[in-house]
């Protein structure tokens, strides 16, 4: 994540007797934004934020104004642990070993736990919930399709913050007596469902609407051959139908690791040829971007348009789709 702007506190100015009106006269004027009552940030800066940094703000602002240690977990953890998420407006979220606890109050959701379940760390001067612990409690609190975001992030190393991958098996060694039945289900169903060779958080939510809508489970970064060679990788593939598909997410076309030199006007170009060869090895290819997964059911429509398989009823033999094989030298 990079550099983030300062917080201004109001009360670091009545700490040295000093007015907080030229505070709230700023405000006024549009020239600083109220993260959270007392504290501010200048408004020109804010505006150039993505959302997920702006949450992170947001976050230190709730860091700067309790009166107690507070231990940040879910969203607000993952946020500080850089595990991507699905925020949809989130509060920041903590945990409460308190009973009366578990409520939402200005702004900070607490989540009521044993503290026999805590496995708390300092990041970045934040004290935060463990990566095990954030994204189990994740899978347990949001919906299934949420849950694969972080799931699948932590199933490989992180290079940047030079961390190991965790696996499926030390997730599930830490769930049993974490959460109500119901939930550890959840999870479970989470876990079992995760993958490492997700590209993407915004692949992964695909895949996880993909499931829950009762599609058959895709092969992932399929390599899609003719022959002549390699066409390219594919996000996802189902062979019955030979159908890819692909997530357009917005990065391609303007972060500089994505674009290796282009504009992002030929990259749309090159996306097009490279569909183009695609189809020309006989499959079907169906798109699409991130308004797509926010739109209830429209995912599921272009998918069911463009023929993908639903997974297998009971009645056919198996409880479970298995995952299809690639074909070696399939054109």
């Amino acid at each position: 994540m990079r550099d983030l702007p300062p917080l201004i506190l109001a009360r670091n100015r009545t700490e040295i007797g000093a007015s907080v009106r030229p505070l709230s006269s700023a405000l006024k004027a549009g020239s600083l934004v109220r993260v959270r009552h007392g504290v501010y940030v200048e408004a020109a800066e804010w505006k150039d934020l993505g959302s997920w940094q702006q949450y992170r703000l947001r976050i230190e602002a709730v860091a700067e104004t309790c009166g107690a240690p507070t231990i940040f977990s879910h969203h607000s953890a993952a946020s500080a642990w850089d595990i991507p998420t699905i925020q949809r407006a989130q509060p920041v979220h903590a945990l409460t070993t308190y009973r009366g606890g578990g409520r939402s109050r200005a702004g900070v959701r607490r989540h009521l736990i044993d503290p026999a379940c805590i496995n708390a760390h300092e990041l970045d001067g934040l004290l935060v919930t463990s990566r095990m612990q954030t994204v189990l409690d994740l899978a347990a609190f949001v919906p299934f399709a949420e849950a694969l975001v972080p799931l699948d992030h932590v199933l490989k190393p992180d290079p940047v913050h030079g961390l190991p991958a965790l696996t499926k098996e030390e997730l599930l060694r830490a769930l049993p007596g974490r959460y109500v039945m119901a939930a550890e289900r959840r999870v479970r169903a989470a876990i079992e469902n995760a993958d490492p060779a997700s590209g993407s958080a915004g692949e992964s939510y695909s895949r996880g609407l993909i499931l829950a809508a009762g599609f058959a489970c895709p092969e992932l970064q399929y390599e899609v051959r003719s022959s002549t060679g390699r066409v390219g990788y594919s996000d996802f593939y189902w062979e019955e139908t030979r159908t890819v598909g692909e997530f357009d997410g917005i990065a391609k076309y303007q972060r500089a690791e994505y674009l290796n030199g282009r504009t992002p006007g030929q990259v749309v170009v090159d996306e097009k040829l490279r569909e183009d060869r695609i189809r020309a090895t006989g499959r079907n290819v169906v798109r699409w971007v991130w308004t797509d997964l926010w739109k209830a059911g429209e995912l599921e429509r272009k998918l069911a348009e463009a023929g993908v398989p639903r997974r297998r009823r009971f009645s056919s033999g198996s409880a479970k789709s298995a995952r299809t094989r690639k074909r070696s030298g399939d054109t």
